[in-house]
């Protein structure tokens, strides 16, 4: 980049990663402070130019959230770390304070400018609205050489309108301009007519930065980002597995693969390490409880899967026959290295090294001793299994409760029943018993008696990571505390045993609850059919 911070290699594309804003905006998608510093470090390691890493006016814990991030993870040879805010004095003022300590701060500020959101919604004048935009973004050029200006819900605005408001924010100061379809309306032909018009027709528009930041609402998210792209734009606006409000955000993974698959087309790059996809896409779906589509584009498990004899025939005969890009190719990989109950320490580090799992000894002791326990009950371990046990090490909330051990007696002759043992906050064991309508309601029961924090069981899925009867069975589940009824929590378990791996889920997303309200201030009463067995060591 120039000292304008304009790029000077016209066939780049920079990758503005918002998972960590409008990804979390997903109804379930709540993450704690702890799990977005991890999700931002891998989104580094992946290579992402721009982490927009929240929302700091909307609370207190956003704030700190993105504000740790910027001293964390916006190191000087790191990416840029920005923060999101509406054009008022106290949202830029936060958003600054958030990223201040960033070696590289951005602030990104919108307003509406479509006719139905300025009269609806912002009850604004266009003339308002232009004066606004001259008021704000300076407001944050005085913090910030980086500025980001959105005109929201721009694909349905009017571009002479357009025009008129983003060329005062060129005026002053703002460095990328960014043209967001809002409710996913607009059509590719349209966007590039969009994209074009605004570049050629807006005063400055040859000095700045040109983005796309597209929903998903009719499933062109990414053919629009891309078509925004051979537009002129060059900077693309994503999510890792698309997720964000309503039907999503484009796809980190789409693009880029798209880029790097088609060179003839596009003639565009990025500096994502694509080696680095899968392990994101894993950990963001495990950290926020929202599992990936089956035939999800790139990181769906069944996106290198080919069970037609047709198909089948002709990937033995030749890859490139069915396959236009390799899995090994966005981190999926092909080892014929083979772990089973007699691989030793040595083999186990090389194969988590190899899968791009970095850990200290601790945490591979920990891993070890629950592979050696996995690989008891299966002959042979496979990298999914792999990525599933080291998920449940690596991604799993703070342990606020512990589940020791459980047992579950089922079947049509009695009723189903679950007897769990589990390790509390204070470090006090307890041994509670529950009958339910079947053997997964019976565990959550007893783990209800022991935890007493209400809430509703909004989505249970179960998945079985690999084929067999030994098959790793992992499990999905999202909460909702019953008490304010909109904030909802994920939680993933993976075992042999589907029960187990049940319970695991159902307390990990507890423990999310727990974390995120503060479970300082949790002291359940004593709970019936309750033993205490005395402190863990």
């Amino acid at each position: 980049m120039d000292e304008s911070g304009v790029s000077t290699d016209k066939n780049r594309v920079w990758i503005f990663d918002t998972t960590l804003r409008d990804g979390e905006q997903s109804p379930g998608a709540s993450l704690t402070s702890a799990e977005k510093i991890d999700i931002a470090r891998q989104l580094a390691r992946l290579g992402v130019d721009i982490i927009e890493a929240g929302f700091p006016a909307a609370s207190p814990d956003d704030l700190e959230g993105v504000r740790r991030i910027a001293r964390e993870v916006g190191t000087a040879d790191g990416p840029v770390i920005c923060g999101l805010a509406r054009t008022t004095h106290n949202d830029i003022d936060k958003a600054w304070e958030a990223v201040q300590d960033a070696a590289k701060p951005r602030i990104h500020t919108f307003l509406a400018t479509s006719d139905i959101h300025m009269k609806y919604k912002l009850r604004m004048t266009r003339e308002q609205v232009v004066e606004k935009t001259r008021e704000m973004v300076a407001y944050a050029k005085a913090y910030c050489d980086d500025i980001e200006f959105s005109p929201e819900d721009g694909c349905r605005s009017d571009p002479e309108f357009l025009v008129e408001v983003l060329s005062v924010a060129i005026a002053e100061g703002a460095t990328t301009l960014n043209i967001p379809d809002t409710v996913g309306y607009i059509v590719p032909n349209e966007y590039y007519d969009l994209i074009r018009y605004l570049i050629t027709n807006t005063p400055g528009g040859d000095s700045v930065i040109w983005s796309a930041h597209m929903h998903d609402d009719l499933g062109l998210a990414t053919a629009n980002t891309l078509a925004g792209l051979m537009a002129g734009a060059r900077q693309a606006e994503v999510t890792i597995n698309g997720i964000g409000e309503r039907a999503g955000n484009t796809s980190l993974e789409e693009v880029v693969m798209a880029l790097r698959t088609r060179p003839q087309t596009y003639d565009l790059h990025t500096n994502i390490d694509a080696t680095q996809i899968v392990r994101s896409s894993r950990m963001v779906s495990n950290y926020t409880g929202m599992p990936v589509q089956p035939n999800k584009a790139i990181v769906g498990i069944n996106a290198f899967s080919h069970e037609a004899g047709i198909h089948q025939d002709g990937m033995l005969k030749h890859q490139s026959t069915y396959e236009i890009m390799t899995p090994e190719s966005v981190g999926l990989s092909q080892s014929n290295l083979v772990l089973g109950k007699h691989s030793g320490r040595h083999a186990f580090r090389v194969r988590l090294e190899e899968l791009g799992y970095e850990m200290d000894n601790d945490d591979l002791n920990q891993a070890f001793e629950r592979f050696k326990k996995l690989a008891d009950k299966k002959k042979n371990v496979t990298d999914a299994d792999l990525e599933a046990l080291i998920a449940d090490e690596l991604y799993g909330p703070e342990e606020v409760y512990h589940m020791e051990g459980l047992q579950v007696a089922c079947g049509q002759m009695g009723m189903p029943t679950a007897t769990i043992k589990m390790r509390g906050p204070d470090g006090d064991t307890q041994i509670v018993a529950a009958i339910g309508t079947g053997p997964v309601d019976a565990a959550f029961q007893a783990i209800d008696k022991i935890v007493q924090m209400p809430n509703t069981l909004v989505e249970y899925r179960v998945a079985a990571i690999t084929e067999g009867i030994d098959a790793l069975g992992e499990v999905t589940v999202r909460i909702r505390r019953d008490e304010n009824g909109r904030r909802t929590f994920g939680g993933h378990g993976a075992d042999t045993d589907i029960i187990v791996a049940s319970a695991k889920a159902y307390i990990s997303a507890l423990n999310k609850m727990l974390t995120y309200t503060g479970y300082a201030d949790h002291a359940p009463e004593g709970a019936a059919a309750t033993v205490k067995v005395g402190a863990a060591g």
